[in-house]
């Protein structure tokens, strides 16, 4: 008889395709290119308070006088992620 437990991990669609899960950080990542063209375009709206909260937390982003902007930090990680998609 089996007496192990069952993983309690969440199974994610990429999982099912046998692909690795993705994590809030990598998540983040892959945003954040979008994230940042909505912020130009004054369409903060698009973007929800989840990531915008995560990404204040990691120094992407931060609160200029009511708005959100692109960070030293933030603005390495768009460069590195358009490098990686050219």
């Amino acid at each position: 008889m089996n007496t192990r437990r069952p993983s309690r991990t969440a199974v994610t669609p990429g999982a099912l395709a046998g692909l690795p899960a993705l994590s809030r950080r990598d998540q983040l990542q892959l945003e954040l290119l979008t994230t940042v063209d909505s912020l130009r375009r004054c369409r903060a709206d698009l973007v929800g308070e989840a990531f915008i909260a995560d990404y204040v937390a990691l120094h992407w982003l931060e609160w200029n006088g009511g708005a959100l902007r692109l960070t030293v930090t933030g603005s390495n990680m768009c460069d590195q992620m358009r490098a990686r998609l050219n």
